[in-house]
């Protein structure tokens, strides 16, 4: 299967999961575009490639004019893996979340290696909603940190799926980081020290002044086999040529192996808690990324 391939098949997923949470079926959202139900049929599983006026259409037709934005600019980025946040994002950030809800439904294994800031599946509510002002502020995207914190809470049920499996790596300075005020920050540790503890969750720290294996020189996420999710600050690139997501997948195990595990892991988190001054906040900080880790 071609790049090109998986990723309208990927297109399509996010657009059937739109009609589904419409309670429309196939013909019934046909006869409200005017379409033949083959055309919603072929769509939907990647045998063809819709316009934009399509996807405009399809997702006012189902009640998500706001998706149509993310939507647009995947199908643009259908041959070059590449997605700008400027384009993206132009109707906010909850439509990319809910893109994202759809891509963490279908994958069992999620691997993850974060430098910067906490991952978002394992935020906080209010960590969350603080890199999300932060970031409709420098790029002056409409300002709807409500909806995405909300949606993004509804990522984490995916946590607690049976048949899934994650895996987190992160520096110590993730832990460190201060995007919010300290008790929110202090929240945001203590909820790492309870997600911890999920049977299928492995949560990995590396410690300070471990011997690195490689140097960490961006975050990833890795979805099955399939898909490498790189975030910069003007665009997201999604890599799906087999070699480069086995290269990946290489990198995440040498830095898997630099960290500590289980109570080990806990004791970096519970050390990071208590270096937390009860005085003000530190001047915040703009996460690493473009989308505030995914």
């Amino acid at each position: 299967m071609t790049d090109f391939q998986r990723e309208r098949e990927m297109l399509g997923g996010w657009l059937h999961r739109l009609r589904r949470e419409a309670g429309l079926n196939g013909k019934e959202l046909a006869a409200d575009l005017g379409w033949a139900a083959s055309k919603v049929s072929r769509i939907e599983h990647g045998r063809q490639t819709p316009s934009e006026a399509d996807i405009a259409a399809w997702a006012k037709a189902v009640g998500a004019p706001d998706a149509a934005e993310d939507l647009a600019a995947r199908l643009h980025a259908l041959d070059s893996h590449y997605v700008s946040w400027r384009r993206s994002l132009r109707a906010g950030h909850a439509p990319r979340q809910r893109v994202a809800v759809e891509l963490d439904s279908r994958t069992r294994l999620l691997r993850a290696f974060e430098t910067g800031v906490v991952p978002g599946l394992l935020q906080t509510a209010e960590y969350a909603r603080h890199l999300f002002a932060q970031l409709c502020a420098l790029r002056g995207t409409p300002d709807d940190g409500g909806a995405a914190v909300r949606v993004r809470m509804e990522r984490q049920r995916a946590l607690y799926e049976s048949g899934k499996e994650f895996h987190f790596v992160l520096t110590t300075a993730a832990l460190r980081t201060r995007v919010c005020p300290v008790e929110v920050h202090r929240g945001q540790l203590d909820r790492l020290l309870a997600v911890g503890s999920l049977g299928n969750l492995r949560f990995g720290v590396i410690p300070d002044g471990a011997p690195l294996p490689l140097m960490p020189l961006h975050p990833f996420w890795i979805f099955d086999d399939r898909l490498v999710q790189v975030e910069t600050w003007s665009a997201e690139l999604n890599l799906t040529d087999r070699r480069e997501v086995a290269l990946y997948e290489q990198v995440f195990e040498r830095h898997a192996g630099a960290a500590a595990y289980g109570p080990a892991a806990r004791r970096i988190v519970a050390g990071v808690m208590a270096e937390l001054s009860a005085g003000p906040a530190l001047p915040q900080q703009l996460p690493r990324t473009a989308e505030d880790s995914q």
